[in-house]
């Protein structure tokens, strides 16, 4: 299916007036009624926007793609806009989109994720976008989209026209969400072989599947294969072969120099572990930190929904159980038929944030195998089980039993577990090449799992006890803590401040990761004085406050930036109110030692005051919208406002102003 047959000239609408995202939403959402494309405007414009809450839908380049995929469309259609003064969406290259398509596609097939990605590959070519801003006609737009179409898939389906001797190079490329960065990297690829006589093939790995795959031949006879992806890929099938594996953000980035490491034959040759379905080439660059970084980060990305949404289920627990006068004891949480529901349905939640933590840098490390040692050694960390007490019994239990009481060893056994048992069953797996071929089936489906639970029984009750002290030591020194405020204060200004170092890298991960850790044995304490609370409170607040002193700093002393930042500010108010600290990421980015150290030092003071102030928060996420799980709120805002407005104060001393001229 092409674009032109999903376009029509009645979706087209140049030259557009809109002043915001929604009104650009609005007007494309109006074209899809228009050509009657729509069963239900207000569901088909719900999807859209549940969409865009996931994520911006703008690629960059002054380009945005919003789509839905919703029982309200009658037929696969696209509508588009250009906007010649530009419309701030969010883009994250902060630039305002000038071009717009929105994809309407239907529940039954992934129509809107083929046109999306052929959309994405060709807008990468930047002579076709540009002639688009400035069709004068929808006929002139249809056509020029018909022309590039036919030049870059002159037949539906077909991958590029491969030598006789096959590929010289071929690639895969990947990103998490499998749509956009995905695209654009095979794109880039592709048109820099072209550009330097290379033949090439790139396999993409998107969220509709993968497509242009390699097949073993072509595989065979290339010179080496690129992998540009942030998530694992299939390797195995590249045993012997030259790969050179890095970022899906260098295949848009730097395609030439890539394509070079093979031509040169300056990638290493890849040697699988296993006959596995999937693992992870390494490149030689990559650093040791950098993969212990990678493991641990597919383990928190899949722990996190659990740690969120549990824990604002059991904080609306404690907030019934409080405008109930339920007394504060042991069992607060659960005073009410309704409160105990939240706290039972958050319990449950939370209890599957260990094994999911463990189980998942266990998968990113052996691959499929390493899911079972993660998952069972993140249970045992739970449970605090031990040699002399398997079955982890406490209290008048263990007293019976005559066994030393089963102390968990939570967030740090599980980490170990995940780390040091997929390890150890990553050179299990290497050991079982040696044997015979025909044990090869049975391997992941009996040896594997046998000798991986094994290990993690084995290893996780050995170590269980003193990885349970030291969970058991960090957390009464919390709790000493709570009594120091001389003390509590400063690690509170610490934690906010890291949240400000990086927006979203590994510094503000770390103290995220720390507060959540706390704040998840609290809420299952059910102590609603945990000094956790203050904790999570400041880190929460630290994240808070660089979009808010961008955004004020941009509004207040408009001569220290260009107009663009000027008119992308205004959206990092809502984006700190709501907790999403990335907001300022693309101000950094262009101002490192200006912002850096200016969010540093107001999410510091804010996070100092929240912990002096006694503010606490029994949510994990959430800014605003959690207002009622907050204690002290007014102070709590007054510390927000304090250490944005220091935030920015620090720009006006560190950033100069603009020259008039610019």
């Amino acid at each position: 299916m092409r674009i032109t047959d999903l376009l029509k000239s009645n979706g087209i609408k140049l030259n557009a007036k809109v002043s915001s995202k929604s009104a650009a939403i609005d007007e494309l959402v109006a074209l899809h009624q228009k050509c009657g494309n729509l069963k239900d405007v207000a569901a088909y414009k719900k999807g859209i926007l549940k969409r865009e809450e996931m994520g911006t839908t703008a690629i960059g380049m002054e380009v945005a793609i919003p789509h839905a995929k919703s029982e309200a469309v009658k037929a696969p259609a696209l509508a588009a806009i250009t906007v010649p003064d530009g419309v701030d969406y969010d883009s994250p290259d902060g630039a305002p989109c000038k071009l717009i398509f929105m994809i309407a596609a239907t529940m039954d097939g992934d129509v809107h994720l083929e046109v999306l990605a052929r959309l994405m590959q060709m807008l990468m070519h930047e002579d076709f976008t540009a002639k688009l801003k400035a069709a004068k006609t929808p006929k002139e737009f249809l056509d020029i989209i018909d022309k590039q179409e036919s030049a870059q898939f002159p037949e539906e389906a077909a991958a590029p026209a491969a030598k006789k001797d096959g590929y010289q190079v071929l690639a895969v490329t990947a990103c998490p969400t499998g749509i956009a960065h995905t695209y654009m990297a095979a794109e880039a690829l592709q048109k820099a072989g072209d550009e330097m006589g290379i033949s090439i093939k790139v396999e993409t790995n998107g969220s509709g599947g993968a497509k242009n795959v390699l097949t073993a031949e072509e595989i065979a006879n290339c010179d080496g294969i690129i992998i540009a992806a942030d998530k694992n890929v299939e390797t195995a099938r590249f045993d012997g072969k030259p790969v050179y594996s890095t970022k899906v953000a260098d295949g848009i980035h730097k395609p030439q120099e890539l394509i070079n490491k093979i031509v040169n034959k300056e990638a290493p040759v890849f040697h699988s572990d296993k006959k596995a379905e999937s693992s992870e080439a390494s490149s030689d660059g990559e650093s040791a930190g950098r993969k212990f970084y990678k493991h641990l980060m597919n383990g928190v990305s899949h722990m996190l929904p659990f740690v969120v949404a549990g824990g604002i289920f059991i904080a609306i627990a404690f907030l019934i159980d409080s405008f109930a006068g339920v007394p504060q004891d042991g069992g607060f949480g659960t005073g009410t038929p309704v409160s105990s529901w939240f706290k039972n349905i958050g319990g449950v939640a939370f209890g599957f944030m260990l094994p999911i933590l463990a189980g998942f840098i266990g998968k990113s490390i052996a691959d499929r195998p390493g899911l079972l040692v993660g998952f069972v050694g993140g249970a045992l960390a739970a449970s605090g089980a031990t040699f002399a007490n398997p079955a982890a019994l406490t209290g008048d239990d263990a007293l019976k039993a005559g066994v030393a009481e089963a102390i968990p060893s939570g967030f740090l056994g599980a980490l170990l577990a995940g780390f040091l048992a997929g390890w150890l069953l990553k050179l299990v797996m290497k050991a079982c090449n040696h044997l015979p071929h025909a044990l090869e089936g049975i391997k992941p489906i009996l040896i594997y799992p046998l000798a991986g639970l094994g290990i993690v029984g084995v290893m996780m009750c050995a170590v269980n006890p003193i990885m349970g002290i030291i969970n058991t030591g960090l957390k009464n020194g919390i709790n000493w803590m709570a009594g120091q405020p001389a003390l509590l204060v400063p690690v509170c200004a610490l934690l906010a401040g890291m949240m400000a170092i990086d927006m979203g890298g590994p510094f503000n991960k770390a103290a995220y990761v720390t507060a959540t850790a706390l704040l998840t044995d609290a809420l299952e304490s059910g102590n609603p004085n945990d000094p956790a609370f203050i904790i999570m409170g400041a880190v929460m607040i630290g994240g808070m406050v660089p979009p808010i002193a961008i955004a004020l700093s941009t509004t207040i002393f408009k001569n220290r930036w260009t107009p663009e930042e000027r008119k992308s500010g205004p959206v990092n108010y809502i984006m700190g109110l709501s907790f999403v600290t990335e907001g300022a990421i693309p101000y950094a980015a262009g101002h490192p030692l200006q912002v850096i150290p200016s969010c540093l030092v107001g999410s510091a003071c804010a996070g100092a005051l929240s912990a002096l102030f006694g503010c606490t928060l029994k949510a994990p996420h959430g800014g605003i919208f959690v207002l009622p799980t907050i204690g002290n709120p007014g102070m709590y805002f007054l510390a927000l406002v304090v250490g944005s407005v220091v935030g920015m104060l620090m720009l006006l001393i560190l950033k100069r102003p603009i020259p008039k001229e610019a």
